[in-house]
């Protein structure tokens, strides 16, 4: 009968891989593990001993971390792999899971592995059950207290490692937290070594304690005689139980170990995203040989450093990047410009990695007076956001904003022209900014500033103050919003004032009040150095020491002391229009400073061009003009006059007729001073001129 059974019913070969109602009969659930796929099947009654429903399981083994602690996980994955690579055919091992509700359950699984024709292992099949029972009679309380201790001590050294691994943002980082007692010391190990695999070389990074590097092997080949490459190339730990063991293995490098005491070693390999990042070898003077129990334990530990030590590479290669695009994006270098000192600086966000909008910039000007100083813009600005799209944005800003001032437009139009360019360009970024456009050589500044923090200006006795400078809309908001007019703020920098400009970074703190930032700021330089690069580097060192999460750029400008400088002096007087006394207080005022001033030679010139910008600023705007005279010192002498007036319209030269007297204004400063120019002031202007003077 059972012959004519067989004849009659064709059966798979592998039947019964899971024969359910049996196993269910005797509390085993079953399970079949296709090692080519990675899927990890199993039966009803499995989910139940592992407390999952089926809902919550993807058939992957490593999805069962749920349950199983990440130490016991490691001790049965170094069972299965042991017995896979010895050539065995089945294993079996108890470990614990954590139910549901927390509570702990023992658990015993065998498995049988199948392997092909080659010997290579497909598949394995097995059983899982509930051993709690199994293990509660004296002896077995004894074993299971026993394995809780060492899995309470192993877990332990895991956690304690894991969580200081989680703070560590760079490789020294990692170094720094398995080199100190709560690191390789817990571990009972003597020496520590850990290297990186590079272009199929492994540079050493970390030996301990100190003292302990062993000769010749700060680089070595991966497919030298060493235990670190042997881990490299295999993809396994190595442990090494006795120096027997250690000597017969690897001749080469034993005879350099002789002073070190060695008794015993293990060498795992650092894997990431299944490839080797580097190995790591822990070397003990006072054991020998190592249990399931402490070899899983160093095979997760190796799991976790291996994780860490990526995180902070990737981390520091993120940081590079991040601050070599920031540093791209700004000036590479900064114009020397002469009658003044600069300094600028430039520090990334306490996080490194991301990279920001920050930029200075400083521009040189038409126009001024070469041997005196120059005109220069200085520009500070925050475009808003923290990525490579805020840092792209910021170039072409720094860019088209760099352009428009070198065109010679007034400081407002500067500003509103890259408001229209950052509002039309494809982004939904706005930026603060301020510009400050500077005449070394009259010490006047007219500043603009779009949403952006007020300057500093530091005066040469020492003393600090803020600078408050009227402001419009961001850039890209006064666009979008149509309200592109900025107001210019004029104040004058003497010789020896620094102006500092900065973003917000450097005042503003979480929770803190902006005014307070800028009160410590202003107290802070105040007690700084009086060089302007000095004085850069303590404000920087300062941020640092505060550890703010955002960008902090800075600009220092510090008008200079002319050379054999005298003592100079600044005339001033009111004239209303229809006031004829004021008039002539003017021009009795400029008469008598023309000739104490060593100037009688040109005092007749000097006069008749002060008196004609004089008149014509009543003539032909509505308001009063302010009539300034100064006088300069410097590696020549001059004296300037400057008469403002609050229409913006600029002067105009005219063609005057054969018996006609208005038009040949202009034509008369011109011929008779040396330099003269037009220069926007808040919502006016001045017409200044120079005469050389002996």
């Amino acid at each position: 009968m059972a012959d004519r059974g067989a004849s009659s019913l064709s059966l798979p070969e592998d039947w019964p891989a899971h024969p359910d109602p049996i196993l269910a009969l005797n509390r085993m659930g079953s399970f079949d593990w296709d090692l080519d796929a990675g899927l990890f099947h199993m039966d009803a009654r499995a989910f139940e001993v592992f407390d999952i429903r089926p809902e919550e399981y993807d058939g992957r083994p490593e999805s069962l971390a749920v349950r199983v602690p990440p130490p016991e996980a490691a001790r049965v994955d170094a069972v299965v792999a042991r017995a896979i690579k010895d050539g065995s055919e089945n294993y079996g091992t108890y470990f614990r899971i954590r139910c549901r509700d927390g509570t702990p359950r023992w658990t015993h699984t065998q498995g049988y592995i199948r392997r092909d024709e080659s010997g290579r292992p497909r598949r394995v099949v097995g059983i899982v059950r509930d051993a709690t029972e199994e293990l509660a009679d004296s002896a077995s309380r004894r074993l299971r207290a026993a394995q809780d201790e060492a899995f309470r001590q192993q877990t332990g050294v895991v956690q304690v490692i894991a969580a200081a691994l989680a703070h560590a943002r760079s490789t020294q980082d990692v170094i720094d937290v398995l080199k100190d007692t709560h690191g390789v010391r817990h571990l009972g190990a003597a020496s520590l070594v850990m290297g990186l695999v590079e272009a199929g070389r492994i540079r050493l990074i970390a030996e301990g304690p100190a003292d302990s590097f062993v000769p010749g092997t700060r680089v070595t080949r991966i497919d030298e005689p060493y235990p670190m490459s042997e881990v490299v190339r295999t993809l396994s730990p190595r442990f090494i139980e006795s120096p027997e063991e250690f000597a017969d293995s690897y001749p080469v490098l034993w005879p350099r170990l002789s002073d070190l005491h060695v008794t015993s070693a293990a060498y795992l390999p650092l894997i990431a995203q299944a490839r080797p990042i580097g190995a790591m070898g822990l070397l003990y003077a006072d054991r020998r040989g190592f249990s399931a129990e402490e070899r899983a334990v160093l095979v997760a530990l190796g799991s976790t450093i291996a994780q860490s030590l990526q995180r902070a590479m990737l981390y520091e290669q993120e940081k590079d990047l991040a601050q070599g695009l920031q540093q791209a994006m700004l000036p590479r270098t900064i114009p020397s410009v002469r009658g003044a000192d600069i300094a600028v600086r430039y520090r990334s966000a306490a996080l490194g990695r991301d990279i920001g909008g920050d930029w200075y910039d400083l521009i040189p000007l038409p126009g001024g007076t070469p041997s005196r100083g120059g005109r220069v813009g200085a520009v500070i600005g925050d475009v808003q956001g923290h990525d490579t799209h805020a840092a792209a944005v910021m170039g072409q800003l720094r860019i088209v904003l760099r352009a428009y001032a070198a065109e010679g437009h007034t400081p407002a139009t500067v500003m509103a022209r890259a408001s229209v360019f950052l509002h039309e360009l494809d982004t939904d970024r706005f930026a603060t900014c301020l510009y400050a456009e500077a005449d070394l050589s009259t010490g006047v500044v007219q500043v603009v500033r779009a949403g952006h923090i007020d300057p500093l200006v530091r005066n040469g006795d020492g003393s600090c103050r803020r600078v408050p400078v009227e402001g419009g809309l961001p850039l890209g908001l006064s666009a979008e919003f149509g309200r592109l007019e900025y107001p210019v703020s004029t104040l004058e920098l003497d010789p020896g004032h620094t102006l500092l400009l900065c973003t917000d970074g450097l005042v503003e703190q979480p929770g803190a009040d902006l005014d307070d930032g800028m009160r410590s700021l202003a107290a802070l330089i105040c007690g700084g150095p009086e060089e302007v690069r000095d004085l850069a580097d303590r404000l920087i060192q300062a941020a640092e020491e505060q550890g703010g999460e955002d960008d902090v750029a800075l600009l220092l400008l510090r008008r200079r002391v002319p050379e054999a400088a005298r003592p100079g002096g600044r005339l001033q007087q009111h004239v209303a229009p229809g006031d004829p006394e004021a008039l002539t207080q003017a021009r009795h005022m400029i008469r008598a400073a023309v000739r104490s001033w060593g100037a009688r030679d040109r005092a007749d010139e000097i006069e008749l061009v002060a008196d004609e910008l004089t008149t014509n600023a009543l003539m032909h705007t509505e308001g009063s003009a302010i009539v300034t005279l100064r006088a300069l010192h410097g590696h020549d002498r001059r004296l300037r006059i400057e008469v403002e007036d609050s229409s913006s319209a600029l002067p105009r030269r005219r063609e005057a007729g054969e018996d006609g007297v208005s038009g040949r204004g202009l034509l008369l400063v011109e011929r008779l001073a040396d330099n003269w120019g037009v220069e926007a002031r808040g919502g006016g202007k001045a017409v200044w001129c120079e005469f050389r003077v002996p």
